[in-house]
């Protein structure tokens, strides 16, 4: 049975064993706002499903997930930020958590090993040519998952299209024992963002 047959089969039996609850037409819908107005920017590492959202006491339909490899951002407005625009301006986030996660794969990884691994399976070297420089910037600069939170919390903070009111915080997974640890409290620096503002005026 193909992976694609695995998953369709397993939706069968999900839809056969559906709760009420879930397709009741008395009940409410789940919203496309998240009910706790929070947005999760996390990896997008195997080990992380089903897991850290219960570690942090979020249910379906209460926080908007957004994951890639490595938790990074990488532009000023590459797809994170594009997501993190749309979860502020039109779905009702009011916080955004970055949380990273010990033991990252990305941390081992290199652009050259990535490129040669890519071109063995028959990517043109054009197509990585065109992208090296970034595939550099990105992979390269990867090796401390913590200092890679405090990076990317740095850069959504920063960027011009996000509201300097909006906390983002910055956190520290373990995939193993699911700890939380505080690395960037964004409160804080909404706080000195808002006397800065007071001062100003």
């Amino acid at each position: 049975m193909s992976r694609l047959d695995q998953i369709l089969a397993a939706n069968r039996e999900f839809m056969r064993r559906l709760p009420d609850e879930f397709v009741h037409p008395d009940c409410a819908p789940v919203a496309k706002t998240p009910s706790r107005g929070l947005a999760v920017f996390t990896c997008m590492d195997t080990r992380l499903v089903d897991f850290l959202e219960p570690a942090m006491g979020i249910r379906r339909g209460e926080a908007k997930v957004i994951k890639n490899a490595g938790n990074s951002v990488t532009g000023p407005f590459e797809a994170t930020i594009r997501s993190l625009v749309v979860a502020v301006f039109e779905l009702g986030v009011e916080e955004v958590m970055v949380i990273g996660h010990k033991d990252c794969g990305l941390s081992n990884t290199t652009a050259e090993g990535l490129k040669a691994k890519m071109l063995a399976r028959g990517i043109s070297p054009d197509a990585l040519h065109m992208v090296e420089d970034e595939l550099e910037s990105w992979v390269d600069r990867f090796h401390h998952p913590c200092e890679n939170v405090q990076e990317v919390v740095l850069r959504i903070r920063t960027n011009p299209l996000i509201p300097k009111d909006v906390p983002v915080h910055g956190l520290m997974f373990d995939p193993h024992t699911g700890e939380i640890e505080i690395l960037v409290n964004g409160y804080e620096a909404v706080a000195q963002y808002k006397e800065t503002s007071v001062i100003s005026e």
